[in-house]
């Protein structure tokens, strides 16, 4: 169905008051979302447990993923726009998705730990998958329990026959492990196959969305409220579900459980296409035409889909290159597109853009900081955090979309109250505020793993659930402006660069907060700290390191506000 023959907007059936395709849409991304988060919440315990990568490998390889997660949604929405049109794209890459989650389900033998202590080789098991897990030296038939502490390996004092001491340093122990490179390189596969969906699907479901409303519609700021709703349901949960099935019955039934919510989702959409009345379909000029030797778009673009996944898949298995390359590609794109808008635009059009460029700048070490909850802060929540008896590490971050759900609706009533007063805080101030509360958040978690940690070298709870509360307060300064200030602000004619920009800023942000989780990781064993006490002041040195630095920052854009709300000419 074309444009032309949709039917007159007074004649569309609703659903309370919105267009009945709003329902498909928040169902579909609901499912998506739950897909997306439920295998985010497992994944780098999951590396670290059962393929026994060290910490720094498996944050790196988390934030190679979440970088180019969020790199080819500029390919696919450029894709979508030219050929095939949002909601072909959407269904493709919602087809990789499904594959990549199921074959999450696949997740190979696992690593090996073993350790040499007096000469002597043993291998290091480990039973279960939450904070309490146990681990046993085996040598043969003798099994022994074992505990790492800061003064080195703990034999179990009852185990008095074992060939292991009673306390060996941690520098008497010599460590090797053995990989599982077929199991790894399926799981990196599979990662590969998500990105490749997300890249198709993410930007362009939102296009659909709008799409549902004719231009000027009022109810299209409403509409885009309940699909964001819809994605933090969704996320919230994931992390319920899927978090606690992954670590109390196994990862596959975990990842598994995540790739039946990308399956639902796709069956929504499908079945929901009558609602959605042909809207997002191909450009005019594109309707019924063929690509390369023939072949209709949809299936030439699914098939460079599935090309694109083995370079995708390589990226994975070296994540240096995805950090050193958005760190030069990043930057020299955003200094042209600077040096481009002061040459080539004048007046309000260029200081609009300048400011556009300038916050987007701003944003990247906001969302550096936000990520650590997919990496170090649930790997924090696993070594160093006192965790409360219904929830483990991988649901630790369900605090967030749970604040976002109560606290949006809080937040809609102040932006409106206060711009009915014409108080409403301009949109510099709001980025300059995220970052210091984010960058507070970290100050404070820091100041906690100095002065609250109990005996074994953990935190409460409370602090890391506090840090959660005020991530979720930042992010509502400043997630839901983000796309709406880059469209308002950017020239007409490159207002699709810039969203590919923002993407690129936010990407970057993804690789550089794989830097930080980095610093963060310190020796394991069997998946398991081995020496808590230093896991803890690793912690907080480097959150308090990076905390302070987004306060100055934030500080700095503080002061500048005034100059950047000139620069943006009367846009709010």
């Amino acid at each position: 169905m074309t444009d032309a023959a949709l039917p007159p907007a007074g004649q569309r059936k609703t659903f309370f008051g919105h267009p009945r395709g709003l329902v498909v849409l928040f169902l579909a991304e609901m499912w998506e979302r739950f897909s997306y988060y439920g295998m985010r919440a497992l994944l780098v315990l999951f590396l670290v447990q059962h393929f026994l990568m060290d910490q720094a490998e498996a944050a790196g390889t988390y934030a190679a993923y979440a970088a180019l997660v969020y790199l080819l949604p500029i390919v696919g929405g450029a894709i979508a726009d030219k050929w095939l049109g949002a909601r072909k794209a959407v269904t493709i890459g919602a087809l990789f998705l499904v594959a990549g989650h199921f074959a999450m389900a696949f997740e190979g033998s696992g690593g090996r730990q073993f350790i040499t202590v007096g000469g002597q080789e043993y291998e290091v098991q480990t039973v279960g998958r939450d904070e309490h897990r146990q681990q046993f030296a085996v040598l043969g038939t003798e099994r022994t329990a074992i505990e790492f502490t800061r003064e080195g390996l703990i034999r179990d004092p009852a185990a008095a026959t074992s060939s292991l001491p009673a306390v060996t340093p941690h520098d008497a122990i010599e460590q090797r492990v053995q990989r599982d490179p077929m199991g790894e390189s399926t799981v990196l596969l599979a990662m590969a196959l998500i990105v490749v969906g997300v890249g198709f699907l993410k930007a362009n479901i939102s296009n659909v969305v709008g799409a549902l409303y004719e231009k000027g519609d009022q109810r299209r700021d409403a509409g885009f409220t309940w699909f964001y709703v819809g994605i933090n349901l969704g996320s919230l949960l994931a992390k319920i579900l899927c978090g606690w099935i992954g670590l109390t019955y196994g990862w596959k039934y975990g990842f598994g459980l995540a790739g039946i919510g990308m399956l639902i989702g796709l069956i929504v959409f499908q079945l929901g296409q009558p609602w959605l009345e042909g809207r997002a379909g191909p450009p005019p000029e594109m309707e019924g035409k063929k690509g390369l030797f023939g072949v209709p778009y949809g299936a030439l673009f699914s098939i460079l889909g599935i090309v694109a996944v083995i370079p995708t898949w390589l990226l994975l298995q070296r994540h240096e290159m995805v950090e050193t390359g958005l760190t030069w590609l990043a930057p020299a794109i955003f200094i042209g597109m600077l040096i481009w808008s002061v040459t080539a635009l004048k007046g309000e059009t260029r200081s609009r853009m300048l400011a556009a460029l300038i916050l987007s700048a701003f944003s990247v070490l906001f969302w550096m900081l936000f990520e650590q909850a997919g990496s170090s802060l649930t790997l924090m929540a696993q070594n160093s955090v006192v965790m409360p008896s219904f929830i483990n590490a991988a649901q630790s971050n369900l605090v967030n979309p749970l604040m976002i759900v109560l606290l949006g609706p809080v937040f809609a009533i102040l932006w409106q109250t206060l711009a009915a007063r014409k108080a409403e805080p301009s949109t510099p101030v709001k980025f300059s505020l995220a970052l210091m509360i984010m960058g507070g958040s970290f100050v404070m978690l820091a100041w906690a793993t100095a002065t609250q940690a109990n005996d074994i070298f953990k935190i409460a709870f409370l602090w890391l659930g506090l840090t959660y509360v005020l991530h979720t307060i930042a992010e509502l300064m400043i997630s839901p402006i983000g796309l709406s200030m880059i469209t308002k602000l950017s020239a007409p004619r490159v207002i699709g660069v810039m969203m590919g920009v923002w993407f690129l800023s936010s990407s970057l942000a993804h690789a550089l907060g794989g830097v930080v989780a980095k610093m963060t990781a310190t020796e394991t064993v069997g998946g398991v700290v081995e020496n808590p006490e230093l896991a803890l002041r690793t912690y907080g040195e480097v959150y308090n390191l990076f905390g302070w630095v987004a306060v100055a920052v934030g500080l700095v854009l503080l002061l500048g506000s005034p100059l950047l709300k000139r620069m943006m000419a009367g846009v709010k």
